[in-house]
């Protein structure tokens, strides 16, 4: 892995020239991204977002936390005890400069003897589940970390809306796997990152998949554009 993800957060972070990113989908044209947008504060999130760290309690556990932003409002506006973990070296030592306490390179899956009263994944907290067949491993694994009482807040979209409809208004998916399984390419500074699974999954699945794992499913709130904050309890 090039990490071309954690070194633009870090060229942010540390003001080394940083570019914007390139992702590209196998059923999207690339798009731009400002790397400033993952260094957002509270205000300048969605609403999505801003419910789900609102819902926050307890010993919390932000997976995915790139830049960190999301943690550091958890830790210094709502005072909780957070651990942040992320798979990329870059994005984690960027978050130690930003202010974060407790923030470790880690896998999800390689979480152990801890328990959270919530578990927080953002930005399509779903996508590192990487295809509906790995789902039910994670969601176990998530499961495995929570305090009685504990929830896992965790947003998503329904990607339908990227598909061709015919004259009926059906939507024309491609047949073979689960239509929200894109594989994603990441381009920083002309370097390109080998292309890597990652997962959208619309509310009805998710659900249906909690509830198979032993979870209950509840929507919290849906956002401006086929997006949905989802708590798993």
């Amino acid at each position: 892995m090039k990490d071309l993800f954690g070194k633009a957060i870090l060229d942010y972070q540390t003001n080394n020239s940083p570019e914007d990113l390139i992702t590209e989908t196998n059923i999207s044209e690339a798009d731009v991204m400002s790397v400033s947008y993952l260094f957002r504060d509270f205000s300048e999130m969605p609403k999505l977002e801003q419910k789900a760290l609102q819902l926050c309690k307890g010993k919390v556990l932000d997976v995915g936390c790139g830049a960190g932003s999301h943690a550091l409002h958890l830790q210094n506006t709502k005072q909780l005890e957070v651990q942040a973990i992320d798979i990329s070296a870059n994005a984690v030592e960027a978050c130690k400069l930003r202010g974060v306490k407790n923030v470790h390179v880690r896998n999800i899956l390689d979480v152990q003897d801890e328990k959270f009263d919530t578990v927080v994944l953002l930005m399509n907290g779903t996508g590192i589940f990487g295809t509906l067949k790995e789902t039910t491993k994670y969601l176990q694994k998530l499961k495995s970390l929570l305090n009685p009482g504990g929830q896992i807040l965790i947003d998503s979209s329904d990607i339908i809306y990227m598909f061709d409809e015919d004259e009926d208004g059906a939507y024309l998916i491609p047949a073979g796997g689960y239509y929200g399984e894109l594989v994603f390419t990441v381009s920083y500074k002309n370097e390109t990152e080998n292309s890597f699974p990652w997962l959208y999954l619309d509310y009805n699945t998710l659900q249906n998949a909690a509830h198979v794992n032993g979870l209950q499913c509840e929507l919290v709130t849906e956002g401006e554009h086929f997006d949905y904050l989802a708590r798993l309890f």
